[in-house]
């Protein structure tokens, strides 16, 4: 009797052993265990022939794998970011994380910092906080990108993670445009006056920042006018190249004081084309009930 038990396991042994390597195995190929393991995003990779290992995590390949937040997850400002990354990616213990919409508009930056010592090529824990403007799409994308003091494009490292938004609720504004049609004196002559504006109803996230992010939206320019809208003759020189809004201030008098950046002096030129470049800002601004007045900083700006 102990004879046949014995014979009877050693053949499921050798049945077990045979099903492990012919499942692994065949004629034209290698066939791996069919697991899989998570990567810190939140991801799964399988083994690949012919070694069986597993396959690389989101990143692996180009020295960063993050862990915060997690692919494709529902994010809000600020947005905690946590990962490692290889040596390589830092300069003095820093690189940078960059959040952009579904259309490529830019939302904010983080400063990313090595946790421990980052003059090495193994894996290093970093960190951040990225504070950002809400999106006026569900989706989009964080970039990150790698320190670079060379300033050569072939030593740029950039790695990007899907993301999703997290559901805001929205208001109506208006956007002021211009329509040059609109602002002919009786002669036919164009005016270069506030007759030439035209409000466009658009709606935005709502945020504790209204006015900016209603000012902001203007200043995207031409992405917001629909194919009819060009057809009716609504016009607008937004987007400036490298201009932008960096600050507003309210103040108690109603006095909005709107400072920006023009470092490529987009805002000059002749006095028609300015002043309705100031007045587009002016009335979109001024639909707030709150602001009585506008002031631009610096003071030089949108002067003939």
């Amino acid at each position: 009797m102990k004879k046949y038990l014995f014979l009877i396991i050693v053949i499921i042994l050798i049945l077990i052993l045979g099903g492990i390597y012919f499942s692994t195995r065949k004629e034209k190929g290698i066939f791996c265990i069919q697991d899989v393991k998570e990567c810190p995003d939140g991801s799964f990779v399988a083994r690949v022939a012919p070694s069986c290992d597993f396959e690389s995590c989101p990143g692996e390949k180009e020295g960063i794998l993050i862990s915060l937040p997690k692919i494709n997850e529902k994010i809000k400002s600020p947005l905690k970011i946590e990962g490692q990354a290889r040596g390589f990616w830092f300069f003095e213990a820093e690189f940078t994380a960059e959040l952009y919409d579904a259309n490529n508009n830019f939302l904010g930056r983080a400063i990313l910092t090595a946790k421990n010592d980052w003059m090495t090529e193994n894996f290093v824990s970093f960190g951040g906080e990225l504070a950002f403007v809400l999106p006026l799409t569900s989706s989009g994308k964080l970039r990150f990108l790698s320190a670079n003091p060379s300033g050569l494009p072939e030593n740029q490292r950039v790695f990007e993670v899907p993301i999703q938004f997290e559901e805001v609720s929205f208001r109506k504004v208006l956007l002021y445009y211009y329509n040059p049609e609109k602002d002919k004196d009786k002669t036919g002559n164009i005016k270069c006056s506030r007759d030439g504006l035209v409000a466009i109803e658009r709606e935005i996230p709502i945020t504790k920042t209204p006015i900016q992010d209603t000012i902001a939206f203007l200043l995207a320019g031409e992405e917001n006018l629909t194919q009819e809208d060009i057809a009716q003759g609504i016009t607008t020189e937004y987007p400036l190249e490298g201009f932008s809004l960096t600050e507003v201030n309210l103040k108690e008098d109603g006095t909005l004081i709107l400072k920006f950046n023009d470092p490529l002096n987009m805002t000059s030129g002749g006095s028609c084309r300015v002043g309705i470049l100031w007045f587009q800002i002016e009335a979109t601004a001024k639909q707030f009930s709150e602001v009585k007045k506008v002031e631009f900083l610096p003071e030089e700006l949108f002067q003939p």
